[in-house]
């Protein structure tokens, strides 16, 4: 199954590098963040292993269990444990909230997440401050729109993403670094790509008048079957399950 999975990752990470190069960038100016929510936790330590360290959860509950376990699988690995503390953040896993997050869920989620990519409300932002603050640590954070019209999809309507920027970069403990779109799920990826276009758009706009600091710099967009698109328009991350994890076993979802 290793062998699979890094078949899968040479494959994706291969596509990423092309699609990073016609932008005009270096492969590395866009990060891989693997959702693992459809997989079991060995194939994270595979991940691991095979050095991927961005990983992304979009459920809570499943989250804050699998970075503690992580967490102690790594604590019994010497040459990771005996390590100073910043070497073991810089080589450790990165984790990154990548679904809809509920306030009465910041509490529990906030230990463990280096990005939460769903920030879509000032009530939201206002709520993750006041924790991060709790814990003593600044909470990375990227703004969700909705570029689609969508009403059924969750993000700050494009109308409003600018106001809403301006609020947030006033709380104390929250740095916004940037924007997530989710693109609709459709049989030609081609036809996602005025959504990341837009997205784009607003990204830009938000630095040219300069609402936003300089660690405003990501975009997160594009997951399996769209991320070419996506990196093509600019994104800085993307968010990959099926593409990197097809072929190997599925775990049963834990239920929030």
């Amino acid at each position: 199954m290793k062998r699979r999975l890094l078949d899968n990752l040479r494959r994706v990470q291969d596509r990423i590098a092309s699609a990073a190069q016609r932008s005009g960038r270096a492969p590395d100016q866009v990060t891989l963040v693997a959702v693992t929510k459809t997989v079991e936790l060995d194939t994270i330590r595979q991940l691991l292993d095979l050095g991927v360290r961005d990983i992304g959860e979009s459920r809570v509950q499943e989250l804050a269990k699998r970075a503690g376990m992580i967490h102690e699988y790594l604590q019994r690995r010497v040459a990771w444990a005996t390590q100073p503390p910043a070497e073991r953040r810089r080589t450790g896993p990165q984790w990154h909230m990548v679904g809809h997050l509920q306030r009465n869920k910041v509490r529990a989620v906030l230990p463990w997440t280096d990005v939460i990519h769903s920030l879509d409300s000032l009530r939201l932002a206002e709520t993750i401050s006041a924790q991060a603050q709790k814990l003593d640590r600044s909470a990375n954070v990227l703004m969700q729109i909705n570029a689609t019209g969508d009403k059924t999809q969750f993000g700050v309507a494009v109308g409003a993403a600018t106001h809403l920027a301006e609020q947030i970069v006033t709380l104390p403990a929250l740095k916004l670094l940037g924007l997530m779109v989710m693109a609709p799920l459709l049989e030609d990826p081609e036809k996602t790509r005025p959504v990341f276009q837009r997205t784009r758009e607003v990204f830009e706009e938000m630095r040219g008048e300069r609402i936003v600091g300089p660690d405003f710099a990501h975009l997160s967009m594009g997951m399996s079957n769209d991320y070419v698109i996506a990196i093509e328009e600019g994104a800085t991350m993307v968010r990959i399950g099926t593409a990197l994890f097809e072929g190997l076993p599925a775990q049963v979802s834990i239920q929030e």
